[in-house]
């Protein structure tokens, strides 16, 4: 990370030239990834008459394309997919249906995530809550329960995230505006009717059948991406007078190293360092855009075996500027009454305890 600082004046002019859409490149994801969401669909239905686990088997390579499709669904709402507004939102609204995701709603808490990430002051929309130790130990017992479990792995990543997409996302929020509610509206209803179809169809029972393992799975996915990308063991942050969008984005966002078949599952999301520098670069340009300028070369890397550790941190300590886990923070706690009982002084910085114990 040398010299960054001396270079971030100049990174608009790095980027510039990946940051235009591509047309062919757009259309030919979007309907390959659309055919290949709808196909393994149908096999996963017409499989229920053979082997249910031949059904999940296809449910898992429809996953696939649905992860693919909350990319697409993504990158419209950047507006970086089609040149056309409209077009980009006439594909957001579909790829979101598909997604259980209402696409302006959507949209502007996560801009505001975009340009507020790693930022101390500006916590709570669009991002993961996280405390630090102080705010932790202000909280009474029972918001302390609340954060155990809101940052326990299964509520991280498999029930919470469920419960956003399926519950939560049908409502709007305080934040909406006029747009963002109309989304929201529009979304159900289209969900509505899809349900109403396969009821007189295929269905109810068989559509959840197959339609189930997929969404539990893609929100499992989606959920742990975007968890990866941001949390790790030594993440930027800062309070609002020293926080820089440029380190945000360089030092606040990883590079998610994966296998090459898992890079293209999740459309490149894992580029999230430049992707939050200049989320202009459609997901198909930031490969290249990384390969050509050394200046992106050097991120936060995390590999797929290194990510899980990051599961398990869960405050963050503003001594170590680290993320630790609840077994980190307990034994920090010990350590510290174990240092004022035998010094019988006040404490120092929590890096001190950690090197006298």
């Amino acid at each position: 990370m040398k010299n960054l600082a001396q270079t971030a004046d100049n990174w608009q002019k790095l980027v510039k030239p990946y940051a235009q859409a591509d047309h062919k490149k757009s259309w030919w994801q979007f309907l390959s990834t659309l055919m290949g969401f709808a196909l393994t669909w149908f096999l996963a239905y017409q499989s229920l008459r053979v082997s249910y686990w031949l059904t999940l088997l296809f449910c898992l390579f429809s996953t696939v394309f649905s992860v693919r499709l909350f990319i697409i669904f993504h990158d419209c709402g950047h507006g970086n997919y089609f040149k056309s507004k409209r077009l980009r939102t006439i594909i957001g609204y579909l790829c979101g249906i598909l997604v259980l995701t209402p696409y302006w709603q959507w949209t502007k808490s996560h801009g505001i995530h975009h340009a507020t990430s790693g930022n101390l002051d500006k916590r709570g929309i669009g991002d993961m809550l996280t405390y630090s130790i102080k705010e932790y130990e202000k909280l009474n017992w029972f918001h302390k329960l609340y954060y155990h479990c809101y940052r326990h792995p299964f509520m991280t990543f498999f029930l919470g995230p469920l419960m956003i997409f399926t519950i939560e996302y049908r409502f709007t929020a305080k934040i909406d505006g006029a747009r963002e509610r109309k989304s929201v509206y529009l979304t159900n209803l289209a969900l509505l009717g899809i349900l109403t179809l396969c009821y007189f169809t295929i269905g109810l029972k068989n559509f959840f059948l197959v339609q189930a393992p997929i969404s539990i799975v893609a929100c499992s996915v989606g959920s742990w991406l975007f968890y990866v990308q941001h949390q790790y063991a030594h993440p930027y942050w800062e309070k609002e007078e020293n926080w820089s969008f440029f380190d945000a984005a360089l030092k606040g966002s990883s590079y998610y190293k994966l296998p090459r078949i898992l890079q293209y599952a999740s459309g490149n999301i894992g580029l999230h360092h430049l992707h939050h520098l200049s989320h202009a670069i459609p997901n198909y340009n930031l490969e290249k855009c990384m390969n050509d300028n050394e200046l992106f070369q050097t991120p936060i890397t995390l590999t797929l075996k290194e990510s899980f550790h990051c599961a398990f941190l869960n405050i963050y300590d503003e001594e170590s500027q680290s993320l630790i886990s609840f077994k980190e923070y307990r034994a920090q706690k010990k350590c510290q009454q174990k240092i004022r009982q035998q010094r019988g002084k006040e404490l120092y910085t929590a890096q001190d305890f950690i090197s006298d114990c």
